[in-house]
């Protein structure tokens, strides 16, 4: 039995996702698909850089080549497409990257004191 890791992708998830991913076969076999999936999942959940890759994943070239390449060929966006479709609109992401800090926020200097304060509404 295979011991699941904290980011790894659960049987019905991976029963989800199977079905959605490219299967042209065509020069040297591709790895074990699970496995490169849950170490990108890695990855991009803990925030570590391609090179922290726990060796349990494989190459961590092999990951990172795989995730630029269905980046590149749409994969990811098809994969989304599919999952938001499947939950009928039950589902919200939030995509971070476009998420912004307001210019105040972001410059923000050491030491500054920032005082929140409540003012009770009126009634």
């Amino acid at each position: 039995m295979r011991r699941m890791s904290r980011y790894d992708l659960t049987d019905s998830e991976w029963r989800v996702i199977e079905p959605l991913l490219p299967n042209k076969p065509r020069g040297v076999p591709r790895v074990d698909d699970r496995r490169v999936l849950n170490g990108i999942f890695w990855v991009l959940r803990s925030g570590a850089p391609w090179r922290d890759l726990p060796e349990r994943y494989g190459p961590r070239t092999t990951c990172y080549n795989r995730f630029v390449r269905w980046r590149k060929a749409g994969v990811w966006d098809r994969l989304m497409d599919a999952i938001t479709k499947a939950h009928d609109s039950r589902l919200q992401m939030i995509d971070t990257s476009i998420v912004r800090v307001h210019q105040q926020g972001a410059s923000a200097k050491r030491g500054i004191e920032i005082i929140v304060s409540v003012v009770p509404e009126a009634g």
